[in-house]
């Protein structure tokens, strides 16, 4: 398993938890930008730095995703690829996406972005809080507890 970062709007306290992560279980972590980042040195971090332009870097993503691979994103229509081509998806909130609440998810999205066009003012997300990035770190340390006990003896 490997675990892939939208890291163009992935906030700064989740890319250092996965950098933790990544040397604490010697786990590789992936990031994808369309801009040059910085990471810590380590034979288990890497960026990937795709070109500029809507969704390259999704795109990328789910053309290198493996099944069983992990991916961070905020961006539901990248979790509904993920989901389809039997990875998990996971926000930096903390909450999976997962294929019983994608669809639903989509068609909140687009009825916001109908709105949006019409000039509606939605406002966006709130800010990201102390008990978001909690909530991160708990949803990440569980799945990654479940994945380990079910490979266990195993090497990937």
């Amino acid at each position: 398993m490997q675990i892939w970062v939208d890291a163009d709007a992935c906030p700064g306290v989740i890319k250092e938890i996965l950098y933790r992560v990544a040397e604490r279980l010697q786990l590789q972590v992936t990031l994808v930008a369309n801009q040059g980042l910085r990471v810590p040195p380590s034979r288990f971090v890497r960026t990937v730095q795709v070109p500029s332009g809507p969704d390259v870097a999704d795109q990328e993503i789910v053309r290198l995703l493996q099944p069983g691979d992990l991916v961070i994103t905020g961006d539901i229509p990248l979790a509904s690829d993920v989901l389809k081509k039997g990875g998990y998806a996971l926000n930096p909130r903390g909450e999976f996406y997962t294929v019983d609440n994608i669809a639903q998810q989509l068609t909140i999205r687009a009825f916001m972005e109908e709105l949006r066009s019409g000039g509606v003012d939605t406002g966006g997300p709130p800010a990201f809080s102390q008990g978001d990035r909690q909530s991160f770190a708990n949803s990440l340390d569980r799945h990654l507890q479940k994945y380990r006990s079910r490979h266990s003896g195993r090497s990937d």
